[in-house]
């Protein structure tokens, strides 16, 4: 079989899994209706709707179902993996209005944050307050409906109860790794290993090794092939949060739909710009402790910081760092526990994963 054919095969499967996940997300929510009857709460729940089925890159779900498929799961039984993988989601809907919440989000899939557009519903002077509140409701809401998701998938049997036990310690992980992140905001000498290890919890192994031992757990995977599936989630889940680094500062607006002015003006403690500020010097640091962080910070100023990142080498040297992260990523899946067709398929989405561009 040709490598042409194996990448058309796997795109054909990842395609279809992400489309179930559509459709079970549209159902599920359209199932979901106000307990009563104020156009105001309706409001709430259709923006909390469309949020949810009209955006993302469902990452967490194709990585949920390719751990059970490379754990013996065959086709005509996917539904439990293709339902957990919408579980995971649905929570990560949630987790995505508060992060815009904490950060002062503007933009989030290119169109207004979920607190912003219920800011803009009520005409009231304290609309800006109301939309925050009322985001954070919704996203407990989002949180909670991922629970009776998975709890349709996971009880009943010993592999459930495993998945069960590893979307819990997730949960844990990725609160913590959140936690470690607003931490970085109050410590002025955050460094590159710091902000590693915030990715580390908030996105490693929230997004890629947590959910490819959810799905291998609910196909019943010996332990060698969690720990497999560890040693490839771990750096695989790293490159994807430095790609995304790199984008929040040098992406594209219009491709990534989100403005490129956030993380600078928020102050983000990246590993970019850990590097940054560790090989800056003289006017160059005086420019980074001036206007990194400054919400008032202009496109102007914006564009001098990038400069001083690429300059001193900091941009450079976080693209050398996700190649190396993906290369131990696709040297993992040589693991023989890992199934031949669920290493394929996950060698594509590294490759995909990491040289993107939103």
């Amino acid at each position: 079989m040709t490598a042409g054919i194996v990448d058309t095969s796997i795109t054909g499967m990842t395609g279809r899994v992400r489309r179930r996940v559509d459709e079970l997300l549209a159902d599920f929510l359209d199932a979901r209706r106000p307990p009563v009857g104020d156009p105001d709460v309706a409001e709430g729940y259709r923006l909390l709707r469309e949020f949810v089925v009209e955006g993302g890159k469902r990452v967490r779900p194709l990585l949920c179902y390719w751990g059970w498929r490379g754990a013996g799961g065959e086709e005509p039984h996917e539904d439990r993996a293709v339902v957990t993988g919408a579980a995971l989601e649905l929570y990560h809907a949630g987790l995505l209005i508060h992060d815009d919440v904490m950060d002062g989000s503007e933009l989030r899939r290119g169109r207004p944050t979920i607190h912003r557009g219920l800011a803009r519903a009520p005409r009231w002077p304290g609309a800006e307050t109301f939309g925050r509140s009322a985001a954070i409701l919704l996203g407990v809401l989002a949180q909670a409906w991922a629970d009776e998701l998975l709890a349709d998938a996971t009880t009943g049997d010993v592999r459930g109860r495993a998945a069960r036990e590893l979307f819990n310690r997730m949960r844990t992980e990725v609160v913590t790794g959140q936690y470690l992140d607003i931490l970085a905001h109050t410590r002025a000498d955050a460094d590159v290993e710091q902000a590693l290890m915030v990715i580390r919890y908030k996105t490693a192994r929230y997004t890629v090794e947590r959910p490819l031992q959810i799905g291998g757990a609910l196909a019943g995977a010996p332990p060698a092939l969690l720990e497999a599936y560890s040693r490839f989630g771990l750096p695989l889940g790293e490159a994807f949060q430095l790609r995304d680094d790199v984008l929040g500062v040098f992406g594209d607006p219009a491709v990534t739909g989100k403005p490129v002015l956030d993380d600078l003006r928020e102050g983000k403690r990246t590993v970019l710009m850990a590097h940054a500020y560790a090989r800056a010097r003289g006017p160059e640091r005086d420019l980074l402790r001036t206007w990194h962080g400054d919400p008032g910070l202009d496109e102007r100023r914006a564009a001098e910081l990038r400069r001083v990142i690429v300059d001193t080498g900091a941009l450079d040297e976080v693209e050398e760092l996700i190649a190396l992260r993906a290369g131990q990523a696709i040297e993992a899946l040589r693991d023989e526990a890992i199934a031949p067709e669920a290493a394929r398929a996950l060698a594509v989405l590294t490759e995909r994963l990491t040289r993107r561009v939103r």
